[in-house]
């Protein structure tokens, strides 16, 4: 009977980090997931896209909003390249839906992970954890004036 009491104060003693998993917040820059997104060809250019409080060309119309979360294997990738593949994922989505609804813009995006809203005009907010890196980004579909 002690022995299986230590055993399981011993097990219960080393399972308890993992328990408590990692959740690392990183605000990383849009512009370069965009700039790789269309550098190997995963987004095609036709529709852009703008952060809240980024300088924006004169929109014409609005066709309704949408959430974008992503996530991506954590294994044998660095934080911010997971980041960069959760975001490009969102955005690859994003891109979609705008095509579908005739959209040729995504405007006032804001990061909204775990349904909190954060604003920059130039960061995306990314969680990190010890096996999935994720983002969640909300932004208008937009018809814009080129």
């Amino acid at each position: 009977m002690r022995k299986i009491l230590l055993l399981t104060t011993l097990f219960a003693m080393t399972a308890s980090p993992l328990a408590q998993a990692r959740d690392t917040t990183h605000n990383l820059p849009l512009a370069d997931v965009i700039a790789f997104g269309e550098s190997t060809g995963k987004l095609d250019g036709s529709v852009k896209f703008y952060l809240a409080g980024q300088k924006t060309p004169k929109v014409a119309r609005t066709l309704g909003s949408d959430i974008s979360n992503k996530k991506t294997n954590g294994f044998n990738k660095s934080d911010e390249e997971g980041c960069r593949w959760a975001a490009l994922s969102a955005l690859i989505a994003f891109q979609n839906s705008a095509k579908q609804r005739g959209a040729n813009a995504v405007v006032n995006m804001t990061s909204f992970y775990k349904r909190n809203e954060t604003r920059s005009s130039t960061t995306y907010e990314c969680h990190a954890g010890a096996f999935v890196v994720g983002t969640t980004l909300k932004g208008d579909y937009a018809v814009i004036n080129r």
